[in-house]
């Protein structure tokens, strides 16, 4: 199984912090965000790696160059604007190859066990959740989880998506446009009951704001891994 890390978002919300510097590579621990998940896939079993990049995306290419340093191999998928989510990983489907792949945003921080999405081969068509207890501010939740299944919503307690995922490339089937979000995409096969999920208690941040780095960043001092 491969994995793609997004990285091509713009980080408006991190400003002045990503004005010049792609929000992946801002540092927490000793070490920017981009280079833990790297890490942490790679010790989850995972050696081809796809990373998108659009904003400053000469930076992510320098810093990821093969990935050789890391014992990996790295394709970065550049974008000439970011493409959001569902797009994003269209434009990189070449590079996932034929089965399913996983999926993680590069903007949060875990520590979940990557080695655990190769026990999660989606249906045809689908798509597997990692759902986490909702954060402060996301206390509404984005889905609801029953047994093995993710639900439609309004029929019990809602979980945030933690951004971790696993796919079958012709989830991404009906993406005719290049610039999509997931979210439509996840509705719609979740109505027909293609999206399995797992709730994960452990550490789980979505480092979203300048306050939220600053504490990951305090969090994790003297722990850089």
């Amino acid at each position: 199984m491969r994995a793609m890390i997004l990285a091509a978002g713009r980080g408006e919300r991190m400003l002045p912090l990503t004005r010049h510097t792609p929000k992946p590579l801002l540092q927490v621990g000793g070490r920017p965000l981009l280079e833990h998940h790297i890490l942490n896939l790679k010790a989850g079993g995972f050696g081809q790696l796809v990373i998108n990049a659009a904003y400053l995306a000469g930076q992510i290419i320098e810093f990821c160059g093969d990935g050789s340093r890391w014992g990996v191999h790295i394709e970065v998928s550049e974008e000439e604007e970011p493409l959001e989510t569902a797009g994003g990983i269209v434009r990189a489907l070449p590079m996932l190859g034929d089965g399913p792949f996983a999926v993680v945003n590069g903007d949060i921080w875990c520590d979940y066990p990557f080695t655990n999405l190769a026990h999660h081969v989606p249906v045809p068509g689908g798509a597997h959740l990692v759902l986490v207890a909702n954060p402060d501010h996301n206390p509404g939740g984005d889905f609801t989880l029953s047994g093995p299944d993710v639900i439609p919503a309004g029929t019990g307690d809602k979980l945030t998506f933690s951004g971790i995922a696993v796919y079958q490339p012709d989830f991404f089937s009906g993406v005719t446009v290049p610039k999509a979000p997931l979210k439509p995409l996840l509705d719609g096969a979740i109505s027909e009951g293609r999206v399995s999920g797992e709730r994960y208690n452990g550490a789980w941040v979505d480092v979203g704001t300048p306050q939220r780095l600053r504490d990951l960043d305090h969090a994790l001092s003297g722990n850089p891994t």
